[in-house]
């Protein structure tokens, strides 16, 4: 069982991650459907001995392998292009961060406060505390505060990096000259792992991210104490 509970999307925290579990559940109810459907299909015609050696052709056939797989991609693709909407969609931000990717690490600003920024490093394995993840910690978080819209703003300082958070479902390139910009919305606390996403150079497995989401009270003490 312990296998099976690791074949899914992690717990969702955002109301995005939601809708991607959603699309791929759905997704994968169609094409469950599909694969008994034609699986039986096959069964089907290898047992039966009905045989016709003079049809030529049947539109009717025809016209319905035709038109039924085409609405079965109207019912995926509606969903997919409205959760592709709402990840675009950037509504009013609560506060916006700057994320660059560096080799191989990354900084950090706070755009809406003077002198908040600071590195992310991993924590090397020798210095983990008893309750650290290996080569997922970090030695200063990304603090942010839930149920508000968040602005991110990411760009990276030498080569491609890709800023990744499984749990909130953000996925963004760093590039160069770039600055890509995403946003989400934390609907719980908690603290919430990634990693680069991108083959980035020697220490590419080595730029963890770490997300910490805390109340708003919480996080404007934070903020007064940086």
């Amino acid at each position: 069982m312990a296998t099976w509970s690791n074949l899914k999307l992690q717990d969702s925290a955002s109301p995005i991650m939601e809708q991607i579990d959603f699309i791929h559940d759905h997704a994968l109810i169609i094409l469950s459907m599909i694969t008994v459907l034609v699986g039986y299909i096959m069964s089907y015609i290898l047992i039966n001995k009905f045989t016709n050696r003079y049809i030529l052709d049947n539109q009717l056939i025809e016209l319905i392998w035709t038109v039924i797989p085409a609405i079965t991609l109207i019912f995926i693709a509606f969903p997919s292009l409205r959760l592709l909407y709402l990840m675009e969609e950037i509504n009013n931000p609560f506060l916006t961060i700057k994320s660059i990717g560096n080799q191989w690490y990354w900084s950090y600003e706070y755009s809406d406060f003077n002198n908040i920024e600071f590195d992310s490093y991993m924590i090397p394995t020798n210095d983990l505390s008893e309750n650290s993840f290996r080569l997922l910690d970090v030695d200063n978080r990304i603090v942010l505060p839930m149920n508000n819209h968040i602005r991110f703003m990411v760009t990276a300082s030498d080569v491609l990096h890709s800023w990744t958070i499984p749990a909130i479902g953000v996925k963004m390139d760093a590039n160069p000259g770039r600055l890509n910009q995403t946003s989400f919305f934390l609907k719980r606390p908690g603290i919430f792992y990634g990693q680069c996403s991108e083959i980035c150079g020697a220490n590419h497995s080595f730029m963890p991210i770490v997300m910490e989401s805390i109340p708003t009270m919480s996080f404007i003490n934070w903020i007064k104490k940086n």
